[in-house]
């Protein structure tokens, strides 16, 4: 079979064996040799010849957008740091990675730490340098147990190989100046050879990397949720301003970015900003392109359910037939959720949607998300499905607001309601007023969890009315008319 995409194989999915260019039973945990063997920690060394400030304008001119779900340009985030004069001293700033993954229907990157979690190190090796950081935490999914162990492994090869440095002796993590103490012994002949020392930015760069384990809370996927609970505090959304960037970890500047954009970084750097604009598709809307290749977790109602490297811009239909090989058991495509169910739906007339970040504007969903569609077969319940995201959603408020706490406990009484059959028309304009009014957009919540209960539950009761309809009572409202003086009712 020919491969269905332009790419030549896979890029984040090189050491990954994946459908075109390989067979899952290959797949393995990549260790810190393979890594290198294969041109591993290539991308770092580069990056340690180069300034901090290039390397940060090398990702700008990528247009490497966040893939962890809103599109956020990567490099531009990174200049909302507090800018330094030549050879100043950055004092204490963090790297958070949001490794929570919580989003339902999302499992990209846990491909990538379950087989290639070196991938990611130099991702946030390459990020930190860049940004001058010299503490970096990876925030992972509490339920994520085996990926927390490969990840922990992971990171002990990097400091015994040198890529990371320990901790100094009586000084706080991250807190080392620019005269503290030289690299690990050893570290020397390292993948990274001389560049380490030799870098022009004037500082030495020293790392430290650590690895904490949420909870369990969807909403610490929220970056100001997952630096509350980096900071050991409830995982509540923080009011913003100020933004991360200026006040964000333990009241220091932070980056926050997600596995898979830091994953992104050692082809960035290795290949230029230019090969990676040749792949994906530019905007037809007026946004920020959507370049690069991304990670695409296809679930639902498929022959072939799976993680998939496509271009940006690759239409539903390709993804769902080329990868996973086509509805299941011959029925028709009915819809489809783009990326995570906060993302809303897709209708049956839009399976050719493309899958880039103009995907929201175009077909009226809240965005492309993380990519991760999950597909309904021709027969599916509508209702159940509006009925059952709004469980969750009602379930993963972190209750700070009131839109939210109480908004996604009423959109779930009335689509049970509706689901059950008890309701009436009325309660159809109802759920929709209340899903209309609360989130982030209208401007009465914190945090965007309620425009994902918003968006869920709106586009599928409006792309699917006549579900509803058919599930509820029509609303009677009598009139009684008297005509002149004399009329008896």
């Amino acid at each position: 079979m020919a491969s269905p995409s332009r790419l030549p194989a896979g890029i984040l999915t090189q050491r990954i064996p994946t459908f075109p260019w390989g067979k899952e039973s290959d797949r393995h945990v990549v260790t810190y040799d393979e890594y290198v063997k294969t041109g591993g920690y290539d991308g770092l060394r580069k990056a340690l010849t180069m300034a901090p400030d290039a390397v940060t304008e090398e990702v700008k001119k990528s247009q490497l957008r966040g893939r962890g779900g809103a599109g956020f340009p990567c490099g531009l985030k990174w200049t909302f740091l507090p800018k330094l004069a030549p050879g100043q001293d950055p004092g204490v700033r963090y790297l958070a990675v949001n490794a929570d993954e919580s989003e339902p229907g999302t499992f990209k990157d846990r491909l990538l730490m379950d087989f290639d979690p070196h991938l990611m190190l130099e991702g946030i090796a390459i990020a930190c340098y860049a940004c001058r950081i010299r503490t970096a935490y990876v925030f992972i999914r509490g339920e994520y147990h085996h990926q927390a162990h490969v990840v922990e492994n992971a990171i002990r090869e990097a400091y015994a190989a040198g890529i990371f440095r320990a901790p100094s002796d009586g000084a706080p993590h991250g807190s080392e100046g620019p005269g503290g103490p030289a690299l690990r012994a050893g570290s020397s002949s390292s993948a990274l050879g001389s560049a380490r020392d030799a870098n022009p930015s004037g500082l030495p760069f020293q790392l430290d990397c650590f690895l904490h384990r949420g909870a369990g809370a969807y909403i610490c996927g929220e970056e100001t949720a997952l630096l509350e609970a980096l900071e050991g505090k409830r995982g509540w959304p923080r009011i913003k301003p100020p933004f991360p960037a200026i006040k964000g970890l333990f009241g220091k500047p932070t980056i926050i970015n997600n596995v898979e954009t830091l994953a992104h970084l050692p082809s960035i750097i290795t290949h230029g900003s230019d090969w990676f604009t040749k792949q994906g598709v530019a905007s037809t809307v007026g946004a920020p392109p959507s370049f690069g290749t991304k990670l695409m977790g296809v679930s639902g109602h498929v022959n072939r359910p799976g993680v998939y490297e496509c271009e940006l811009g690759i239409p539903l239909r390709k993804l769902v037939e080329d990868y996973a090989g086509g509805m299941r058991s011959g029925r028709k495509y009915k819809a489809a959720i783009p990326g995570g169910v906060s993302m809303g739906i897709l209708g049956t007339d839009q399976y050719d949607a493309e899958m880039d970040f103009d995907i929201g504007r175009k077909h009226n969903v809240l965005g492309l998300g993380t990519a991760c569609p999950t597909l309904f077969e021709e027969g599916t319940d509508m209702v159940a499905v509006a009925r059952n995201i709004a469980r969750f959603f009602k379930h993963e408020s972190c209750g700070q607001c009131t839109p939210c706490r109480e908004g996604s406990g009423w959109l779930y009484q009335l689509l049970t309601r509706i689901e059950a059959g008890d309701a009436r028309t009325k309660d159809l304009d109802l759920a929709q007023e209340i899903a209309t009014s609360m989130g982030s957009m209208p401007g009465t919540t914190i945090c965007g969890l309620a425009d994902g209960n918003n968006w869920a539950v709106r586009t599928i009761m409006n792309k699917f009315r006549d579900e509803f309809e058919t599930r509820v009572k029509p609303t009677f409202v009598p009139v009684k008319m008297t005509i002149g003086a004399a009329a008896k009712g």
